[in-house]
């Protein structure tokens, strides 16, 4: 049959129960701090992975902007760079076209042979076109006299052409700032023809200006075909 215990072994139970407590709960808190510090290092790592992430974005989306910016920069340049060449080859086919005109001024001014010629052709052409018995020439009034001549000529080109014959009015209306040349009007009024130098000039740099500009600054990078 057990005794009671004394006072001291009493208090040697209680200080064993004691310290086993205290040992428990050393180990308790060192598992809390562990783990603590296993999720705090997790958190860390996780929040530092989110600022690299947030600043790897922010740095390519300024990397782009100035990628973008520069090639906006580098575009407009070209634009600017291929207007004012386009602008000087314009200036350039203008002195061009204005060398011809200036020549042309001279064929109808200093050549009157060929000048003379070059109306009675026109005329007889549009003769044949209008095919009309009445027709009116307009013209400069320093070519009346050279005009009326040369519709004569033509009028007898036409009969031998067609059989018919024409009644020509000649009229001194046109600018004298043009070159030359007539400008024919159907006796009704209906048709008109121009076939004044400038006129003519004009139809053929339109019609030659692919070519010329082909001739004098080569193909053209940007089209495939040419007309």
């Amino acid at each position: 049959m057990s005794r009671p215990m004394n006072d001291d072994e009493v208090l040697n139970e209680l200080n064993k129960m004691v310290a086993f407590i205290k040992q428990e709960a050393l180990e308790k808190a060192r598992e809390i701090k562990v783990k603590a510090n296993e999720e705090f290092a997790i958190e860390k790592a996780k929040l530092v992975k989110q600022e690299q992430l947030a600043i790897d974005a922010q740095y390519e989306k300024k990397l782009k902007g100035a990628e973008v910016s520069q090639k906006i920069a580098q575009s407009t340049l070209t634009n600017k760079s291929r207007l004012r060449l386009l602008h000087r080859r314009e200036e350039h086919l203008q002195d061009l076209f204005s060398t011809c005109r200036n020549q042309v001024v001279t064929l109808s001014s200093s050549d009157t042979d060929a000048y003379s010629e070059f109306l009675a052709g026109v005329l007889s052409q549009g003769y044949l076109y209008l095919m009309e018995p009445s027709v009116v020439v307009h013209c400069r009034k320093v070519d009346v006299s050279v005009v009326e001549e040369a519709a004569s000529s033509a009028a007898n080109t036409y009969k031998e052409t067609s059989g018919r014959d024409v009644n020509v009015d000649v009229k001194g209306t046109l600018s004298d700032d043009i070159a030359g040349g007539v400008k024919l009007v159907s006796g009704s009024g209906r048709i008109t023809l121009d076939n004044t130098l400038d006129e003519r000039l004009r139809l053929l740099e339109d019609r030659m200006l692919p070519e010329i500009r082909k001739d004098l600054f080569g193909p053209n990078e940007n089209r495939k075909f040419y007309t």
